[in-house]
C-alpha cells in the first residue's frame, strides 16, 4: 500500500512539472523550487509572528514583530526603518523595507502588524490543527499574508532578480484600528505609494480564485437629538412634543426607509441611549443614562457607521441623511455629524488588468482561472489610501476562515501554492518593461 502512495505522490508531480514546463520559463521553475525548499524557513517565521501578541494598542507587540521583519529583510538585501507617528495618535508606527532601481514595474507592497487580539485576551498560539490547517491569533489576517511577501521577495532575491530594481514593503502597525487623524497615521504611507506603479495588498484571501478589485469606504455619523423634559401624560400633545428618543427613532427608521436597498451602500446604527440625561465618552464608547418611565426624554444619542464605494456615493447617503434629519417632530431638535474614516478602494480598469495577469498566471501553473472579487463584499483597508494613485489588487494572502476570531485558521494545504503563484506574478510585474 505504501508503495503504491509514493508512486501516486511521484506521478503527480512529475504531471504538475509537465504542465509547469509547457507554459513557464526556467527562471519561474526554478523560483518555484526555491519555495519549496524555502518552506520549513517560511512556516518557521510565520509561527514566530503569531506567537507575539500585536494587538493594535501592544505597541511593544507591534514593535517586535517590526523587528522579526527588520531581521529577515535586512538579510536578502533592504534597508529597513521604522516610522514613527506622534504620541497623540497612541500607535507603535509602520514598519518599510525597500530598495531602489532603475527597471521595470515599480512595486508597493502592503501588510500590517497589529491584529485585534489585545494582550489582555486570551492567547492562542500558532498550533497545527492537522496536516491542512493551523490556526493562532492573526494567522491570517495578517500574518500570513505578510510572511507570503517576504517569501516571495526572498526566492525572487535568492536567483539575483531583485538587482536594480524598486520595491517598497509597507507594514503598517494599526490597520485594525487606525490612528486618527488618518491624515497623519497614513501619511507617509500614502507618499510613498505615489511613487510605485503597481500596489498589492495581501489581505486575507476571500477564496483561492478571487482576487480583491475594490473594497468600501467607512465613515461614522454621530446623531445627537433633544427635546423637552415634561411628563409623560403630555407625550405627543402641541406643548410636550414627542420627546428625544421618539425623534432618534424616527430618524433611524427613515434612514432604513429611504435608503435601504442602494448597491454598496449600508449604514448601522451601533449605539444607542436616550432619557433625562446622558453622558458618553467617545475614547471608550461608554455611555450612562439617567431617566424614568414618566418622563419625555430630553437627549439621546446615536452612533454609526456608514460604508460605501467612492466619495459620490458617500455624499449623496450624507446629503439624504442630513434631509431626512432635519424633518423634525415637535418640541424637538437634532443634528447629525460626519467623520471621514477610511476611503473606498474603487474597481479601475487598472485593477481589472491586474486580476488578469494574476489569472494568467494562476492558469498557467495549472491553478485554474482568477476572478475579481465583488466589488462591495469587503470593507475598508489600507490599501484603500492608495487607490486613487496607482493600479492595486488586493485579497491575495493567506487563505483561511475565522479572522478577528478565537478560532482563526490558515489553510496550510493552499499556503504553498498561493506563495508559489504570488513569486511569478510578481517576476512578470518587476520585469514589465524590461
Amino acid at each position: 500500500m505504501m508503495r503504491k502512495i509514493i508512486c501516486a505522490n511521484f506521478i503527480l508531480i512529475f504531471i504538475c512539472l509537465i504542465s509547469y514546463g509547457q507554459s513557464l520559463s526556467d527562471t519561474e521553475k526554478e523560483l518555484i523550487s526555491l519555495i519549496d525548499k524555502n518552506y520549513a524557513e517560511t512556516v518557521a517565521l510565520l509561527e514566530e509572528t503569531v506567537n507575539i501578541n500585536s494587538g493594535t494598542f501592544n505597541m511593544e507587540g507591534v514593535r517586535e514583530v517590526g523587528k522579526v521583519f527588520e531581521r529577515e529583510f535586512a538579510k536578502i538585501g533592504f534597508q529597513t526603518e521604522w516610522i514613527t507617528l506622534p504620541d497623540s495618535l497612541r500607535r507603535a508606527g509602520h514598519f518599510v523595507a525597500s530598495r531602489q532601481g532603475t527597471k521595470g514595474k515599480k512595486l508597493f507592497f502592503i501588510g500590517h502588524l497589529d491584529t485585534v487580539f489585545e494582550k489582555d485576551m486570551p492567547f492562542y498560539p500558532f498550533t497545527m490543527v492537522d496536516e491542512n490547517t493551523a490556526k493562532g491569533q492573526g494567522v491570517n489576517d495578517m500574518k500570513g499574508g505578510n510572511v507570503m511577501i517576504f517569501a516571495t521577495l526572498k526566492a525572487l532575491h535568492e536567483l539575483g532578480l531583485l538587482e536594480d530594481r524598486t520595491i517598497t514593503v509597507y507594514f503598517n502597525g494599526d490597520e485594525e484600528n487606525a490612528g486618527h487623524p488618518s491624515y497623519v497615521s497614513r501619511a507617509d504611507f500614502i507618499e510613498r505609494a505615489k511613487n510605485h506603479d503597481y500596489a498589492l495588498g495581501y489581505e486575507t484571501a476571500q477564496g483561492f480564485n478571487i482576487a480583491t478589485v475594490a473594497r468600501r469606504g467607512a465613515s461614522t455619523w454621530t446623531l445627537k437629538t433633544s427635546g423637552k423634559q415634561v411628563h409623560s401624560s403630555g407625550v405627543f400633545k402641541p406643548n410636550a412634543g414627542y420627546g428625544a428618543i421618539y425623534e432618534a427613532a424616527r430618524i433611524l427608521n427613515s434612514f432604513r426607509e429611504e435608503l435601504e436597498g442602494e448597491q454598496y451602500l449600508t449604514f448601522n446604527p451601533g449605539q444607542i441611549i436616550g432619557g433625562s440625561d446622558i453622558q458618553y465618552d467617545v475614547i471608550t464608547g461608554e455611555g450612562e443614562t439617567l431617566g424614568k418611565t414618566n418622563i419625555v426624554a430630553r437627549e439621546a444619542l446615536v452612533t454609526g457607521d456608514l460604508r460605501f464605494l467612492g466619495e459620490e456615493q458617500k455624499e449623496a447617503a450624507r446629503e439624504k441623511m442630513r434631509e431626512i434629519v432635519s424633518r423634525n417632530l415637535n418640541q424637538t431638535i437634532a443634528e447629525i455629524k460626519f467623520q471621514d474614516g477610511i476611503p473606498s478602494m474603487i474597481p479601475t480598469d487598472g485593477n481589472y488588468r491586474l486580476v488578469e495577469k494574476l489569472s494568467e498566471v494562476s492558469e498557467m501553473m495549472g491553478f485554474g482561472k482568477v476572478e475579481p472579487g465583488d466589488p462591495g463584499s469587503r470593507g475598508g483597508g489600507d490599501i484603500s489610501y492608495v487607490g486613487e494613485y496607482l493600479d492595486c489588487i488586493d485579497g491575495i494572502g493567506a487563505s483561511g476562515t475565522g479572522a478577528h476570531s478565537p478560532s482563526e485558521t490558515i489553510n496550510m494545504k493552499e499556503y504553498p501554492d498561493l506563495i508559489k503563484r504570488s513569486t511569478v506574478f510578481v517576476y512578470r510585474l518587476l520585469n514589465e518593461g524590461v
